[in-house]
């Protein structure tokens, strides 16, 4: 498993309309063969700060998320409401074991 947290800054009047087009985005991304879950999650105190964790896997199935129309569509959709460019940081899984997913 490869587990990806996107920090995203949003500009705070793009809020809603980043979590409808995000929200879309993932309801397509977990129907992908390479993706075991994809949550996103809005902080509390700073609600312009998300993270989508996405979890892969292999390791060349991020390229194929990549690869598709949904997620074309997300990242052309979005590059205007961030306050900052987003943040990708990996992690490797180490439990639950594998065979437990």
């Amino acid at each position: 498993m490869l587990i990806v947290h996107v920090h995203v800054h949003v500009k705070p009047e793009s809020i809603e309309a980043f979590k409808q087009v995000t929200l879309e985005n993932a309801r397509h991304s977990v129907q992908e063969p390479g993706i075991a879950r994809f949550d996103v999650i809005q902080q509390v105190e700073d609600p312009t700060h998300f993270i989508l964790v996405e979890v892969y896997r292999t390791a060349e199935d991020p390229a194929r998320h990549k690869n598709t129309q949904h997620y074309a569509r997300w990242r052309d959709a979005v590059v205007h409401m961030m306050a900052e460019p987003r943040v990708g940081v990996k992690y490797a899984n180490l439990f639950p074991e594998e065979d437990g997913w």
